[in-house]
């Protein structure tokens, strides 16, 4: 079937004069006159035989047209960026970039890179971290790993890892001061370990183990996993956390479970990459190698 398309000068001067409300900031952002911002919105109007804009004394304004269009033209011209941006990183570069949060790249990526160089010698891999899910531009690196409630991101895949489990940690010293033998009402006697990124982690699990979080104000907060954990075995207090992001320290003793409740964090953890995307090689191989680590743990 022909695609009835509008022209896309016209086209693009509309979506910068919509998004600006302004012919003469539409004409400086796209280095043109008013008057050839002008015409060119005439010009597609005459096309499209509908107005989409009342010219007001010195403003203008969308008429309804205008306002059901100027969307649908702003999401074409940022899909053509997105696949820009695409096709060009990916041939100027061979490498495989990973983008995850510093916890993960840190404590589960980095001890697992001797094996996977191993596995794949040939493969460049390049690594970006960004803090929270809707910080990482899936479209400027090959994959993300990130934790979500809802795998929904539009024109993403996503590859469900784990669905981990948060425990308590701390060192063996405070968990033997806290007695943890009692119960976990002990925490009350300790510094508790937050993140504020993630604020409902502890709530979630002192309601799983019968006990509220009530007026308990002896805390420190932070702003990652990463930066809470390193707490806990400095023996700051009790944080709380994914196990499998601890599971190394916990092995070594250099954290311990004061109490042997775990509880289901909400949500996955998933490998994300954009789904026309699922047939390259890199992508293919790396998310195998991936998913064969989780199912066999160190």
């Amino acid at each position: 079937m022909k695609m009835h398309l509008p022209p896309l000068g016209p086209l693009r001067t509309f979506e910068a004069a919509a998004r600006l409300l302004s012919f003469q900031r539409a004409a400086d952002e796209l280095g043109v006159t008013q008057s050839a911002v002008s015409h060119q919105i005439a010009a597609l109007e005459e096309f499209l035989k509908v107005k989409l804009f009342e010219r007001q004394p010195r403003r203008v304004v969308l008429t309804e047209a205008g306002i059901l269009y100027a969307p649908y033209a702003r999401a074409a011209f940022e899909r053509i960026v997105s696949g820009t941006s695409l096709i060009t990183r990916i041939s100027n570069t061979d490498d495989l970039i990973i983008e995850a949060y510093p916890t993960f790249v840190v404590r589960w990526l980095i001890p697992r890179l001797t094996a996977l160089r191993k596995a794949r010698p040939d493969l460049k891999i390049r690594f970006g971290t960004s803090q929270l899910d809707w910080e990482l531009n899936i479209d400027s690196v090959d994959v993300g790993i990130i934790h979500t409630l809802r795998a929904d991101r539009p024109h993403l895949y996503y590859r469900p890892l784990v669905q981990p489990q948060l425990v308590p940690i701390c060192t063996q010293a405070l968990a033997a001061k806290l007695g943890s033998a009692a119960g976990p009402r002990t925490l009350r006697r300790c510094t508790r370990l937050v993140l504020y990124t993630a604020p409902d982690d502890w709530r979630i699990w002192l309601e799983a183990a019968g006990i509220g979080d009530g007026d308990h104000q002896a805390t420190v907060k932070f702003d990652s996993y990463l930066t809470a954990i390193e707490a806990a075995i400095d023996g700051q207090g009790v944080a709380i956390a994914p196990e499998f992001l601890v599971a190394e320290d916990l092995r070594t003793g250099r954290l311990v479970r004061p109490f042997g409740l775990a509880v289901a964090q909400p949500g996955a953890w998933y490998l994300i990459y954009r789904e026309e995307r699922r047939e390259d090689p890199r992508i293919v191989w790396f998310e195998s190698w991936i998913a064969a680590q989780f199912r066999s743990p160190r």
